[in-house]
Formats: C-alpha cells, sequence, structure tokens
C-alpha cells in the first residue's frame, strides 16, 4: 500500500484549508502585536525614551514572528498553487507595497539609533508606522476584496489571467475591511503595550487602545451587514467530488445575494466564530479598562482569530470566487495540489510546527517581564 493513501484526498484537502487558517491566524496573532505597536509608536510614545520603550518590547521579537508569514505564503504556494497564482498576480502592486512596508521596518529598527538628532529619529519612527499601518491595511483590503470576488479566468489551457487593476482593489467594502484590519491589529498592539510598558506609556497604549477595540466591534459588525445586504455570494450548483481533479471549470456556480451566509444557516453553531470576532474585542476594551494584562491579550486574539476564521467559515468550500466567470472559482476541493503533495506537506507540518511552537514559547519564556526603562536610559545591553 502506497503511505499517502492512508489519508483520503477529501481529508488532506480539508485538513489543509483548516491548516491555512491556523497559519493567517497564527501571523496576525504573532506579528499582529509588532504592527500594531509600530501604528501607536509616534502617539503612545511622546519622548525618545519611550518610543524606546516602545520599540524594545518589540525588538527581540518581531523577527521571529515573521515566520508565520513565511509559513502562510509558503502553504499557499505548496498547497494551493491556482490561489498563490491568481493572488499573487493580480494582487502585485499590493503585495510590492506589503514588502516595501516589511522591509521598511527593519531597516528603521537599526538606522533609527545611529544618530542622536531629534529629526533623524523622528523620521524612522514614522517609518515605523508605516512599517505597521499599511500591511494592516492592504492585508484588510486584500481580504474585502476575497469576499466580493475577483476578475480572473481560465482559457481552454488552463492559463490564468487576471483583468482587474490596483485601484479596482480599493473599493469600499475592501477599504471598510482595511480598516477593520488597521483596528484590530492596533488593538492587539495596544494590548501588548499594556503587558509589557509600564507608566505613562502602559497609560497611553490602554486608551489608544480602548478607543481601537470600539472601532474593531463597530467596523466588524457594519462589515458583517454590508457583506449580507450588498455584497453577493457565489454558491456551487453542481456536483464537486470530494475527491476529484484540480480543474476548477468542471463545476457550475451561481452568484447569489447573502450566499455567504448559507453556512450561518444550515449550521447555526458557526454563528460561534464572528461572535468570537465580536466578543473578543468587547473583553479586550475591559481588559483594558481593568488594566488586566493577559487576559487583555488574549481575548485580543481571540478576536483577531474570530474576525479572521469567519471569512473562511462563510465562504466555505470557496477559497477565492471570480466575478468574470463565476465556475472559475476556487475552491477547496478543485484547486489543491496533488494528492501527494499535500500528505508529503503535512508530514513535514507535523514535524515542524511542534519545534516552532517550543521554540517560540521558550523565547517568550525567557524574554518575559516588562521592558525597563532605566536599563534603556542606561544604555545595558538593549539593542535599540
Amino acid at each position: 500500500m502506497i503511505l499517502h493513501t492512508l489519508i483520503s484526498y477529501e481529508v488532506l484537502r480539508l485538513v489543509w484549508w483548516l491548516l491555512l487558517g491556523v497559519l493567517l491566524v497564527g501571523f496576525a496573532v504573532m506579528d499582529g502585536f509588532d504592527l500594531g505597536a509600530g501604528m501607536l509608536l509616534p502617539f503612545a510614545g511622546r519622548d525618545d525614551l519611550e518610543r524606546r520603550v516602545i520599540i524594545n518590547s518589540v525588538g527581540p521579537v518581531w523577527e521571529g514572528n515573521q515566520v508565520w508569514l513565511i509559513l502562510g505564503g509558503g502553504a499557499i504556494f505548496a498547497a494551493w498553487p491556482q490561489l498563490y497564482a491568481v493572488s499573487f498576480s493580480g494582487f502585485y502592486i499590493a503585495m510590492f507595497a506589503i514588502l516595501v512596508a516589511l522591509i521598511l521596518r527593519p531597516v528603521a529598527f537599526k538606522f533609527r539609533g545611529k544618530r542622536d538628532e531629534p529629526a533623524w529619529r523622528a523620521r524612522w519612527d514614522w517609518a515605523l508606522f508605516i512599517g505597521g499601518f499599511v500591511p494592516a491595511l492592504i492585508f484588510g483590503v486584500a481580504m474585502g476584496n476575497v469576499l466580493r470576488g475577483v476578475p480572473f479566468r481560465f482559457n481552454p489551457d488552463m492559463h490564468i489571467f487576471y483583468d482587474g487593476s490596483f485601484f479596482g482593489l480599493l473599493n469600499p467594502f475592501a477599504l471598510l475591511c482595511g480598516l477593520v484590519s488597521v483596528a484590530m491589529l492596533a488593538m492587539h498592539g495596544a494590548a501588548w503595550l499594556q503587558l509589557k510598558t509600564q507608566g505613562p506609556v502602559a497609560q497611553r497604549a490602554r486608551a489608544y487602545g480602548s478607543v481601537a477595540a470600539v472601532a474593531t466591534i463597530v467596523l466588524y459588525a457594519l462589515a458583517g451587514v454590508l457583506l449580507w445586504k450588498f455584497v453577493d455570494g457565489y454558491r456551487v450548483t453542481s456536483a464537486l467530488p470530494a475527491d476529484g481533479p484540480s480543474n476548477p471549470l468542471l463545476k457550475t456556480v451561481e452568484v447569489h445575494a447573502s450566499a455567504w451566509f448559507t453556512n450561518y444557516e444550515a449550521h447555526p453553531w458557526l454563528y460561534v466564530v464572528p461572535g468570537l470576532g465580536l466578543a473578543g474585542a468587547l473583553l479586550a476594551l475591559l481588559g483594558l479598562r481593568m488594566r488586566a494584562e493577559m487576559m487583555t491579550f488574549v481575548a485580543s486574539a481571540l478576536s483577531i482569530a474570530g474576525i479572521i476564521l469567519s471569512v473562511g467559515v462563510s465562504m466555505f468550500p470557496f477559497i477565492l470566487p471570480s466575478t468574470i466567470d463565476p465556475r472559475a472559482s476556487l475552491t477547496v476541493f478543485d484547486s489543491s495540489s496533488s494528492h501527494l503533495t499535500l500528505f508529503i506537506m503535512l508530514v513535514v507540518t507535523a514535524v515542524f510546527i511542534p519545534i516552532i511552537v517550543a521554540y517560540t514559547s521558550w523565547v517568550y519564556s525567557v524574554l518575559r517581564g516588562k521592558v525597563d526603562a532605566a536599563a534603556i536610559s542606561e544604555d545595558r545591553g538593549h539593542a535599540y
């Protein structure tokens, strides 16, 4: 018996759909707080020492956090090659903007302290703000466009063509989703700063974080209402074999109002997922007001998980709809890699994800505690 046949193709596709969600949540939770801290840097820190406290709260861990972004991109490339091809070609300029912003962050971390001039450091502080704000906004805009559908198609030879433009991505609903993402990560960054700092920095972080938590609740709820009322969803109207070939053109699809809520109507318990997004943000707001540091951070992470996972739950089995040719829409069951490829990737993931989690846990255990402003002012071993 060939080893990979021990797990059916259908199960492997579902497992990798779930793992993709886990990796996206992992990136948003682990890298999200340092993106949020970067966004809050010019506001929560009023002088150079306070801003150095904020920078040093994320400085030792931000590079390790980006492992989750690499894992997510690698998973899309290997497990969902057609999704990778459409998204990275259609969203090319947006992805390039994210890349520039993410490159700007390490440059700002390294160069900020090279000179003592206030103007020099202020410019790099705003560079760190851009490095946090731009990825947060664009990732949210991308998620909004995924829900609306993307203008791509296949020719008879299965070559992919993207017929949209960068400015077409900047539609009102997608921009609203971008604001949800910005507010969500700003809330998460504030939760982190409350956990890792003290004094005026933590106090300002609580104030800005409270505003961000309220904005997260209001904007996410508004996005849900608009999705229900004004954004058409997609549904498969033909057989979709769970173990069939990876050819999206073998099915038929229709566009239907409120189709993204069909899964919730069929399985009401799924409302727990978006409910977690709202409840987590509300608990984070309460935690910020009560100064309950760990509760706030955990609640913020749960809110992020609920918001991101609600997109996948709403769209299942779709992962990227097409507005030009609905039958070309990519689903979990007709756009994956081969059975053998998914199995090999699962084995590799089963080995390395626990190692990454164990190593990350050890790092955070070693670096636990608050950043010491006195030690930073005396330059006692701090990198930034």
